[in-house]
């Protein structure tokens, strides 16, 4: 076949302009990710070869090889791995077929906001990880042979990155008898210095050194001068192996460094930070598997995409099996990253078996634990004592970040994990009105509950601005009960299933008639039964005025300084819920939901003194309403009405 000439996605001509004219303050990330692309290719093959041996040709042991040629000031990274068809060259290597790359592409551009560590970071996170080759090169030449495919169809691929203003990649079919790729860097002339094996052995032992497969070096030798004038170092034909070549976590725990895990955190993650925590454990019995587990310090841009990848690869017996096996770990702990290695899964493990597997469930249920049991040792260690350990102290506010970027998913576990349900509770975090963070425990609010208080308060809304000022919360404030403040579009429907809490019940202060019990004294109490009585009338009218938008329409002590609020009935569905369930598209039946008015209010008086002559009765009590549901995040269901009752009155 002759040589074509293609063009890259739209997508991928901008990458690489980005990568080729950006300045990077750590360049030495593409041999990370070349090197992370050699050994994926391998896991591919090995995985394969379980059903087709005969993959694997003459050549059963994979591995990847760097290479240097000083006199063409080339870098070659070679793997042995699945390889690479014609037709799978052209749509991997020129194409990005993920939805993120345009955001990819816009974090990276816009005058340059991305810091040369996040550009790192993001070119990993993205899975662009090939194209990091022209941070350093000017031209990228790849020859592969897909196992399998006999030596006359393999593929050469050439691009200089859009350096010649070309934007365009030459492919062609050429003969190769080696099975795997070669990934040839033609390097600048400012990256020269990744011709040096010294670097680049440093250079792999700092990022690549936990990878299973064995990276291989030619060995160099000092060479004399003639007549013993001066020498230098040459390559020999020997190869040795520059990494430690065994899996990390196979490994024994004392023989591995903080900064080893760091780096198979990164390398399996594509992140560029440090995680958070991590927990590595051999677990034996019934079920034997080995986990390494890690809660990363970002959350990812897709966290709230039920349907994303998970972030678990699963090995059997040190095989590599599949990516993303979701069946090991729950969907509400989908930002978990790691690695489990089983000793009981057959090689042949499908994922449909993995669902069913007796096994599979139980991985997933010690995975969990281990989890919960990593988050439990942050929250206890997040605001150490004065005489606490130096390793106790190293944890201070590591709970706090986890939950700033977490916290929302984790309560998704309330309603999907029944069997963790009080472990959860635990670990949850809430802004309250005596705190604008989130950092109060339900056992933090607990300890403070004032004498006689029989229920945990809380209230929802959209923002926390919003739950702060909702005139439900006026009685809760002159009495000095703290309310919980919750602002995530989950809490809810958290909620929902979470109705206690070691023995205490949960009250919305929106949901149900407010009674606070012992902490109303008598007179309070004969007040409002006298209010009550003495408002009949007025309540009968305002229910007439209103009963297309009210359930009902009643007397209540939970206000001070408003006229009225809106609340729901005690197993009613809340109108935050209604309004953001109606956003997301679900056809929802009307929700009334029921006035309270303050008796003690001046509008009100007014109300129940029959003072109407500039303004109807009808119209004032719709501006009660109207004014009620404002306050509490929602709108009108007819904004201009609204506005000429209020034109009206202000005349």
């Amino acid at each position: 076949m002759t040589k074509q000439t293609l063009s890259f996605q739209a997508e991928v001509a901008q990458l690489l302009h980005l990568v080729t004219h950006s300045l990077y303050s750590n360049k030495e990330i593409f041999l990370r990710e070349l090197i992370s692309n050699a050994s994926d290719a391998c896991d591919k093959l090995r995985y394969e070869a379980l059903n087709s041996p005969a993959l694997l040709e003459d050549a059963p042991n994979l591995e990847v090889r760097v290479s240097v040629d000083k006199t063409a000031r080339t870098l070659t990274i070679t793997d042995n791995g699945i390889g690479l068809s014609q037709q799978e060259a052209i749509d991997n290597l020129g194409t990005i077929a993920k939805s993120g790359t345009r955001d990819f592409v816009s974090r990276l551009s816009g005058d340059q906001k991305a810091q040369a560590d996040e550009q790192g970071q993001l070119i990993g996170q993205f899975g662009v990880g090939f194209y990091s080759g022209f941070i350093v090169a000017d031209k990228i030449t790849v020859e592969s042979r897909r196992a399998g495919l006999p030596a006359d169809q393999a593929v050469r691929w050439v691009s200089d990155g859009g350096a010649s203003g070309g934007g365009a990649f030459e492919v062609e079919n050429i003969t190769r008898a080696a099975r795997g790729t070669s990934v040839t860097l033609h390097l600048r002339e400012d990256a020269q210095d990744y011709l040096s094996a010294w670097k680049l052995k440093g250079i792999i032992n700092k990022y690549s050194d936990h990878i299973s497969l064995p990276i291989l070096m030619q060995k160099e030798e000092w060479k004399e001068g003639e007549e013993g004038k001066g020498g230098e170092m040459v390559t020999t034909d020997e190869w040795e192996t520059v990494n430690q070549a065994s899996a990390l976590w196979t490994r024994p725990k004392k023989d591995i460094t903080p900064e080893h895990y760091a780096e198979f955190y990164k390398q399996i993650s594509h992140d560029h930070e440090a995680p958070l925590a991590y927990t590595h454990n051999r677990v034996e019995g019934s079920t034997e598997y080995t986990q390494l587990l890690y809660i990363p310090s970002k959350a990812p841009l897709d966290l709230f995409n039920r349907d994303k990848a998970a972030g678990i690869k699963l090995y059997v017996k040190r095989v590599f099996i599949m990516d993303d096996a979701e069946a090991l770990m729950p969907v509400y702990l989908r930002f978990v990253k790691g690695v489990v290695d089983s000793s009981d899964l057959p090689l042949n493990v499908s994922r449909e078996l993995l669902q069913e597997s007796r096994d599979v469930r139980a991985i997933r249920e010690g995975c969990t634990k281990r989890v919960l049991s990593m988050l439990e040792d942050l929250a206890k260690n997040n605001r150490p004592a004065d005489d606490a350990s130096e390793e106790d102290k190293a944890g201070a506010g590591k709970y706090d970040k986890f939950y700033a970027e977490f916290g929302a998913v984790l309560k998704e576990g309330l309603g999907e994990d029944f069997a963790n349900r009080e472990r959860l509770a635990k670990l949850l975090r809430y802004a309250s009105t005596s705190s604008d963070t989130a950092s109060v425990s339900l056992a933090d609010y607990k300890a403070r509950m004032k004498e006689g208080q029989e229920a945990i308060y809380y209230i929802t809304a959209d923002t926390l601005a919003g739950a702060k000022n909702s005139p439900q919360l006026e009685v809760f404030k002159k009495k000095g009960i703290e309310v919980l403040l919750m602002t995530d579009r989950v809490d809810e429907w958290a909620l929902s299933h979470l109705h206690e809490f070691d023995g205490t019940p949960l009250q919305s202060v929106a949901r149900g008639a407010v009674d606070l019990g012992k902490l109303q004294d008598d007179a309070e109490k004969k007040a409002f039964e006298e209010a009550s009585e003495v408002f009949k009338p007025v309540l009968a009218k305002l229910k007439d005025a209103l009963k297309d938008k009210a359930e009902d329409v009643r007397v209540t002590s939970r206000l001070v300084d408003s006229p009225a609020c809106l609340v729901v009935q005690e197993h009613g569905m809340s109108t935050q819920l209604a309004r953001m369930l109606r956003q997301a598209g679900q056809t929802m039946p009307d929700v009334k939901p029921v006035l309270e008015v303050n008796p003690e209010h001046p509008l009100v008086k007014k109300l129940a003194a029959g003072d109407g002559a500039s303004v109807h009765f009808h119209d004032l009590a719709n501006i009660l309403f109207d004014q009620a549901l404002l306050a509490e995040g929602g709108l009108p269901d007819d904004p201009a009405a609204y506005v000429k009752r209020v034109n009206a009155l202000l005349v």
